[in-house]
């Protein structure tokens, strides 16, 4: 547990170094594209549906104005909701050059034994990861509402949530590399994954931070799996 503080320094050290900044870059670009295009689908699709189902344009003067005020509200607020999943899914897809720039420069043996994945299977394991944490926070999504009078408990338990898959997810893009059974243990124990994940959910929810929590979890993550794994070797 010690060794989580470390591993968020080194990570946050290491972001704006030439080979994790161009990933930053990338992912920030891309993300943000992401979210534009499904802002605007999110709106239309709704704006649609409110008018097929409940304010039509006939219904009272100026329906057709707070109809499509009221989609792009709910549009944006169902961004909200999945702005963790666009996020992590797109920084899925570069989450193998973050890591080996870590390793290259902190843990040079370890980098040098890893296995390359092939696009198919980092696709793979980023649509199993995008459609976990999905459903898990659709799940949540009444609780939430349901906890929304008292303030944090909705934040609370999108976090909770959060948490225990980021910290999963995290691990994942360090482990993936290494692993060589599907019984192999994992590196980190479950405290150790809540907590990066905690940390990297917590950041998610900050404007403007948010842009960096993927990739410094990421980098966070190498740092702490080769940690633990040294440690366990030494013990």
């Amino acid at each position: 547990m010690a060794s989580l503080p470390t591993s968020l320094a080194l990570g946050f050290g290491q972001l704006f170094d030439g080979a994790v900044l161009r990933v930053l870059l990338k992912s920030i670009g891309v993300t943000l594209i992401a979210f534009v295009l499904v802002t605007i689908a999110g709106w239309y699709a709704l704006d649609w549906a409110l008018a097929r189902y409940a304010i039509g344009d006939g219904l009272f003067a100026g329906a057709g104005a707070v109809r499509e005020a009221l989609a792009l509200v709910l549009a944006l607020l169902g961004l909200w909701i999945v702005w963790r999943v666009v996020a992590m899914a797109v920084v899925q897809f570069f989450a193998e050059d973050v890591v080996l720039a870590v390793e290259r420069r902190h843990y040079p043996d370890e980098a040098s034994a890893a296995r390359h994945l092939p696009f198919g299977e980092q696709m793979a394991n980023a649509m199993r990861s995008a459609g976990r944490a999905l459903v898990a926070n659709i799940i949540a999504a009444p609780i939430a509402l349901v906890l929304l009078f008292t303030g944090v408990g909705t934040f609370a338990v999108f976090w909770l949530v959060n948490a225990v898959l980021l910290g999963r997810e995290l691990q994942d893009m360090v482990w993936l590399r290494y692993r060589q059974e599907c019984s192999q243990a994992a590196p980190l124990a479950r405290g150790q994954r809540f907590l990066l994940g905690g940390v990297i959910a917590a950041m998610l929810a900050v404007p403007f931070v948010n842009f960096l929590a993927p990739v410094l979890g990421a980098a966070s993550a190498t740092h702490l799996v080769h940690r633990s794994n040294r440690k366990g070797r030494a013990s």
